[in-house]
């Protein structure tokens, strides 16, 4: 084999090896999720104003929705919370809290594949009422928890 040859053979696979590390690479890269956008029900200032534009008559207080959070929040800018929801069909999770100028402040849509358990941090102005919503079947229920803000976060 001539010397030319060579070199040109191994460009060649030089090349076709990082095209392979690239597009392996573009696999393992997170996807973004795409969130649908209620823009009225997250401008609502009241939890009946809320209810009312996602389509909700009365939502049902249900021990198979489960929403973890501390008792105390120290700084009311990042509070973690986590809803979780053992009735089967779950398509929504949402996070309210009573007291900030928006009650809504997270939704997620789930998908028929997605396990219904769902974490994020919300801002709390004060101390108030979190409330995780639930829709399942075309039924929503909830849980209620009190959370005590320090430090407030909305503004406060």
């Amino acid at each position: 084999m001539n010397l030319e040859h060579q070199a040109s053979r191994r460009g060649f696979l030089r090349q076709t090896g990082l095209l392979g590390l690239a597009v392996s690479a573009l696999t393992f890269l997170p996807r973004a999720a795409h969130a649908a956008w209620n823009k009225a029900a997250f401008e609502a200032k009241t939890m009946a104003d809320t209810y009312k534009v996602m389509g909700i008559d009365a939502p049902t207080a249900s021990a198979d929705v489960q929403l973890i959070a501390s008792d105390i929040a120290e700084n009311g800018a990042v509070v973690p919370v986590q809803a979780i929801s053992k009735i089967p069909n779950t398509t929504q999770i949402s996070f309210l809290v009573e007291k900030n100028p928006n009650m809504l402040t997270a939704q997620f849509d789930l998908g028929p594949d997605t396990l219904p358990d769902v974490s994020t941090r919300i801002k709390m102005g004060q101390t108030s009422n979190v409330v995780a919503l639930v829709k399942a079947d075309g039924k929503f229920y909830t849980a209620t928890k009190e959370i005590k803000v320090t430090l407030g976060g909305c503004g406060g």
